[in-house]
């Protein structure tokens, strides 16, 4: 019978079914990998931006029509894609990091919106998301993306957690005059602190990944402003044009390596729970 949970035939449909399914997952496994290369890109993303805004002269809005068209070219081909690809995941995660930039950029420097405004804004789209994801769907694991629905709240949750870290750490290293080198440390302190009390202390881990993923856009615009800025403003000085190079040649390393190696692929179950290779168990 076809319910019989002995029956062979079940059994392999049932076995083939879910094979489908994790297939059609669209998010790599969270690796050590995938928090290097999400720093790295949110790093780029605040570098590359003051690349073309300033170093090229392109303009903040003009930089802003050029990203967001690109960003939308690409999302039509993650979206298309029936499977995770890793150039492509991560090309989004780049375009979506320099967007979502451009966007607290314009609302603080073209329509002078204060940050803390901005911040508690973001904070308000980025949780009204989660709570219509979860209404929805009964979870935010971002391991069981593999409808189109879910993939769209997950990139939405994404470009306002980049939006709001963007806000949050401008207003913490501009407003509060807190520098630099003491916002990354900082940012990368509150970081170790979300991965200790997730994997030693059992903090929920989809909660523990969301913040995780927050705090790592300040932490890598911490980072980008540290190295890119001039000495007189408080940074290294080495320029948004070596950091964006070195940055994304680093980024398309990783990516190529993880596509040979699928070090980043994996079968993680549709119902959320993780494989044992990774380092979040969301």
């Amino acid at each position: 019978m076809a319910g019989n949970p002995g029956n062979p035939t079940a059994v392999a449909a049932s076995a083939g079914a879910r094979t489908a399914r994790r297939l059609l997952c669209k998010v790599p496994e969270v690796t050590v990998f995938f928090w290097i290369i999400k720093i790295l890109a949110t790093t780029t993303g605040e570098t590359f931006a003051d690349y073309l805004n300033m170093t090229l002269g392109l303009g903040l809005q003009t930089t802003t029509v050029v990203m967001g068209i690109a960003l939308i070219v690409a999302l039509i081909a993650q979206f298309r894609a029936d499977r995770y690809i890793p150039w492509l995941y991560w090309l989004n995660v780049v375009l979506i990091s320099i967007v979502g930039t451009l966007i607290t950029d314009n609302l603080t420097d073209g329509l002078g919106v204060p940050l803390t405004v901005s911040t508690t804004v973001f904070s308000i789209l980025l949780i009204a998301t989660f709570i219509a994801w979860y209404a929805k769907e009964k979870t935010l694991s971002i391991h069981s993306i593999y409808t189109r629905r879910r993939e769209g709240f997950y990139w939405l949750a994404i470009l306002f957690t980049f939006a709001l870290g963007t806000a949050f750490g401008d207003m913490i290293a501009e407003k509060f005059s807190l520098g630099y080198p003491l916002s990354l440390l900082l940012f990368a302190g509150l970081f170790a602190l979300v991965a200790v009390a997730t994997l030693g202390f059992k903090l929920n881990a989809v909660l523990g990944f969301w913040l995780a993923y927050i705090l790592t856009r300040p932490l890598g615009a911490s980072l980008g402003d540290l190295l890119s800025q001039p000495r007189d403003a408080g940074g290294v000085g080495i320029g948004t044009t070596v950091t964006s190079v070195v940055f994304l040649a680093v980024i398309v390393a990783l990516v190529a390596f993880l596509t040979v190696t699928k070090r980043d692929v994996g079968a993680a179950p549709t119902d959320g729970t993780a494989s044992p290779r990774q380092v979040d168990p969301s």
